[in-house]
């Protein structure tokens, strides 16, 4: 099923635009990548988890970065997710479980709202199902492998539509653009931030920001590690 699993009006009123537009969205909303004819893809979900902040009911989105020691992806920042495995009730009960294993997150609290449409991720052979979810009953959450996560974050979402924190990226030789966002200690890029891009926008959250900021992948990674062992 794709679109809202609960009544709009029963969600918080900053998440009710999500939900509802949830219903009306289509792959091509998110990303331009098909898979191939005939190609062989491993369904996966991801939990895009909102929650509200403690010290002032402002929305945050639970985030991870990968362990520097994997074979892919290593480093990069995250939702949590991963590949269905034999067991899992659909999408949502992989985006329940992995969530769990990689997070701490306690399944109870969560309340599933809405299931996006699958997005084929060419570098991986995934077929992604981001499944959207209001923390009602917020847990605490860690690294629960360091062998595969090493950090756990909730990013406000005014943090992340700060202008200041938002900028495209390109890689050198490739005609590939895509969004980036420095926040919370995070360098976020690829399929992640593509998709909260998207959200954000979606969402009504999104403020104006400087789309001509464009900057090289390798350089503004290496910038920002910099910037991260000196302190700042």
């Amino acid at each position: 099923m794709i679109g809202p699993l609960v009544e709009p009006e029963s969600v918080p009123e900053w998440l009710r635009p999500l939900v509802k537009v949830s219903a009306d969205v289509d792959a091509k909303t998110f990303t331009r990548f098909t898979p191939p004819e005939d190609a062989y893809t491993r369904p996966a979900a991801v939990l895009i988890l909102f929650g509200e902040r403690e010290a002032d009911g402002e929305p945050d989105i639970l985030l991870q970065r990968r362990a520097d020691t994997l074979g892919s992806h290593a480093g990069q920042v995250a939702f949590p997710g991963g590949g269905a495995e034999d067991g899992d009730d659909g999408p949502v009960g992989t985006a329940l479980r992995e969530a769990e294993e990689e997070t701490g997150v306690v399944p109870s609290g969560v309340r599933p709202v809405a299931v996006l449409p699958e997005l084929f991720v060419p570098v991986s052979g995934f077929a992604v199902t981001p499944v959207l979810a209001h923390w009602a009953e917020p847990s605490p959450v860690h690294a629960v492998d360091p062998g595969e996560t090493a950090s756990v974050a909730r990013v406000a979402i005014a943090d992340l539509v700060d202008p200041a924190n938002r900028f495209t990226i390109k890689k050198a030789g490739m005609p590939w653009k895509g969004p980036a966002f420095e926040v919370g200690g995070l360098f976020v890029w690829g399929f992640t931030a593509g998709l909260l891009s998207v959200l954000l926008g979606l969402g009504g959250w999104e403020r104006e920001w400087d789309s001509d900021d464009v900057r090289d992948l390798d350089e503004a990674l290496a910038a920002f590690q910099a910037r991260l062992a000196g302190g700042e």
